[in-house]
């Protein structure tokens, strides 16, 4: 009798892309140029459409063992078989082995979901998001521009923690670990954590910029 587990494992086409993580939910736009990437959408455009993403660091040129599926939505064909994709983001993976690497690579890899549990995320939630708000509210004031989150704001934990954490710019490695996190509590405690940071040197700088008014 196959087990849960050994059911979600599957091969799976694998494009490390240099300090790029993808969420669940969350679309990613792809230039593909490079010949054996083009190989590669050629082969999935033949079946499900879909490709992991993992985040390459350039500076210790590593490749993350966790990523996020890719479902091609929408491609467009250049000329020398390039080609302009959309994505968007399904089920977290872990790479268990690589199964080969030429000409791309190939990962075996199981399903990542967040652990199940009885508390009440709303709350924080809802906390997460007024901290958004005030970010918000603080750029635009500080630059002078209108700035404003999408009306289609996730409001539910789990797809707010992924929205929040795609958004996160410059920050990669932090964006990984919240990928790799499995609690949609600790998701979203630590993206709290990085908007007060960020909330407070914006308020920092908006009320300097009052004060040299």
């Amino acid at each position: 009798m196959l087990s849960s587990s050994s059911i979600a494992v599957r091969e799976l086409p694998l494009f490390p892309l240099p300090d790029v993580v993808l969420f669940p939910g969350r679309p990613l736009p792809l230039h593909i140029f490079e010949f054996r990437y083009r190989i590669m959408m050629n082969t999935i455009l033949e079946s499900d459409r879909r490709f992991g993403v993992l985040m390459f660091d350039p500076v210790r040129g590593e490749i993350a063992e966790v990523g996020c599926c890719a479902e091609v939505i929408h491609f467009q064909r250049l000329p020398d078989d390039r080609m302009k994709i959309l994505t968007l983001g399904q089920q977290r993976f872990r790479v268990l082995e690589y199964v080969r690497e030429k000409p791309y690579r190939v990962g075996l890899v199981e399903w990542v979901e967040d652990n199940a549990t009885d508390e009440d995320l709303r709350p924080m939630a809802t906390e997460v998001e007024q901290l958004l708000k005030d970010v918000v509210h603080l750029s635009a004031k500080l630059t002078d521009q209108k700035v404003e989150l999408p009306e289609d704001l996730p409001n539910l934990p789990l797809e707010l923690s992924y929205w929040v954490a795609s958004n996160l710019y410059g920050v990669a490695s932090e964006q990984q670990t919240l990928l790799e996190m499995q609690q949609t509590t600790e998701r979203l405690k630590r993206e709290s954590e990085i908007l007060t940071s960020t909330r407070n040197h914006l308020a920092a700088r908006t009320a300097l910029k009052d004060v040299l008014k």
